[in-house]
């Protein structure tokens, strides 16, 4: 895995958790299939701009809010 792989570890599963959703539920719910769900929660997928936009609307949060940036990231776009 690269580096910004590593720094864009997905925080779905724990906000999918919190919100007491199934994978199969937020999958129903984002127009996505919980094989996709569970292949992005293990890493094994990176998601699309778009699915992380319909994840994040499905789990009421910013995409952002799914996203663990790491110490790499401080919130500003690079230059």
């Amino acid at each position: 895995m690269t580096r910004k792989g590593r720094a864009m570890r997905l925080r779905l599963r724990e906000v999918r958790e919190r919100r007491f959703l199934t994978q199969q539920e937020l999958a129903d719910l984002a127009g996505t299939t919980k094989a996709n769900i569970s292949r992005i929660e293990t890493g094994l997928q990176r998601p699309r701009p778009s699915t992380l936009k319909r994840l994040a609307a499905a789990l009421g949060v910013e995409p952002d809010a799914l996203v663990d940036w790491g110490e790499d990231h401080e919130g500003k776009a690079a230059a």
